[in-house]
């Protein structure tokens, strides 16, 4: 999908990244608590930059405590949210600086 953005720089590239990474983290604390969770690893790439492509992978391990948390569908759920972080940056980016 062409959202009409320019060439991205590398911050720009990093901070999109970044959101991205602590919206899928808000997301699965915002449904288990963090002394519930083993391990949490969220990466976000970008390859290119125009177009950029970006790839999410969560890889989330809940302690025994966490019971019948459905572990697999909250991966997913903050997946969707980081993509949808970053359509919503990558959209502030193509409006035009009015400094």
């Amino acid at each position: 999908m062409d959202l009409g953005i320019p060439e991205l720089t590398e911050e720009q590239i990093a901070a999109v990244s970044q959101a991205a990474e602590d919206a899928a983290r808000k997301h699965i604390f915002s449904k288990i608590s963090p002394k519930k969770v083993e391990s949490l690893d969220i990466t976000v790439e970008a390859e290119g930059t125009k177009p950029v492509s970006f790839t999410v992978e969560v890889d989330l391990k809940l302690k025994p405590e966490a019971g019948d948390v459905d572990s697999e569908a909250l991966v997913k759920e903050a997946v969707k949210t980081a993509f949808d972080t970053v359509e919503k940056n990558l959209r502030n980016l193509k409006c035009p600086s009015t400094k």
